[in-house]
């Protein structure tokens, strides 16, 4: 009687957790609405913060790369000058004489071909050459996240 007894009781016990939980007389088998629409919530506060950041980062990395460009071009260009006792007249002569691979890429405006040049007033070599590359700018015209322009840059 004992036996019989304790095996049904164990008997039931599997029953009720096989048929899992139970809230009144029906089973709970998902979420509801409440806990999906503040799920959501919080994946929207989560993606509002961090889009701007991302964007951010992007611009900033753009910016690295612009700064660095524009130090290899300079550079480039101020060793053309020293070496050639006069200013390269474009670009593509830093090309041409093989100071650079290729012309950088404006990671701003997305091309090559958007640098704005500096000419020189008086030529380096003399009044009877044509003047030459001074200097070398960013084409955007949009601002960099420390509010200066990059045209100035």
């Amino acid at each position: 009687m004992v036996v019989t007894l304790e095996t049904t009781n164990i008997q039931s016990r599997l029953k009720r957790l096989q048929s899992g939980p139970r809230r009144g007389n029906r089973l709970l088998r998902g979420f509801t609405l409440i806990e999906l629409m503040i799920v959501m919530a919080i994946i929207s506060v989560l993606l509002a913060i961090a889009i701007p950041i991302y964007q951010k980062s992007i611009i900033r990395a753009k910016e690295s790369v612009l700064r660095n460009n524009l130090f290899t071009l300079r550079n480039m260009i101020d060793e053309y000058t020293a070496d050639k006792q006069k200013a390269p007249e474009t670009l593509q002569d830093l090309v041409s004489e093989g100071y650079l691979r290729q012309i950088p890429q404006d990671p701003i405006t997305g091309s090559s071909d958007t640098w704005r040049v500096t000419m020189e007033d008086t030529p380096i070599g003399g009044q009877n050459s044509p003047p030459g590359i001074f200097d070398v700018h960013s084409g955007s015209d949009k601002t960099g996240l420390d509010g200066t322009p990059y045209a100035d840059w």
